[in-house]
């Protein structure tokens, strides 16, 4: 067995047993709701965070986190959050997608592609365009699940056999 085949069966043994223990299988792909959930106590925080404890397959992209300072800008206006806290949360979210803490999917032409198919063919429940990347992004890396407290992308998810959380 090679490095390569090694490192790969034991990452497939943990996404196994990370499936295994929660229900949900993996790969894991966050939304930016779900990334807010894992550094901000909001509701059901704590219940995602139980979730995913352990995984090594949670899957974020770029535009999650670009999102996510985006919310976390809104909430520094409102005053809900300090800069300081504001700035701890993006580069902890860029830290872990440079570390592999998330795995990283990449935004391509074929994930845009793919979201404008998703946009004209999601009709039972339209896609803002935001949602519609997520949604390719998940589906271009192959993810068994799609984490997101958003009842629109989870549909579409749901709709095009993905797994959710929360269901």
């Amino acid at each position: 067995m090679t490095i390569a085949s090694s490192r790969h069966a034991r990452a497939r043994l943990r996404e196994e047993r990370a499936s295994c223990q929660t229900g949900l299988p993996g790969p894991v792909y966050c939304d930016t709701s779900a990334l807010i959930k894992l550094y901000l106590s909001e509701p059901g925080s704590d219940e995602f965070n139980q979730t995913v404890e352990g995984r090594g397959d949670l899957l974020a992209s770029d535009l999650a986190v670009t999102e996510a300072v985006s919310a976390l800008a809104r909430r520094l206006v409102q005053g809900d959050i300090t800069l300081e806290i504001a700035r701890r949360i993006q580069h902890a979210l860029i830290a872990r997608l440079d570390d592999g803490g998330f795995l990283r999917v990449e935004l391509s032409r074929e994930v845009h592609r793919r979201a404008e198919h998703f946009l004209l063919s999601q009709t039972r429940s339209p896609l803002r365009a935001a949602d519609a990347l997520h949604l390719a992004l998940a589906t271009s890396a192959r993810a068994a699940s799609v984490a997101s407290f958003d009842a629109r992308l989870r549909a579409a998810a749901q709709a095009v056999g993905l797994a959710t959380y929360p269901a």
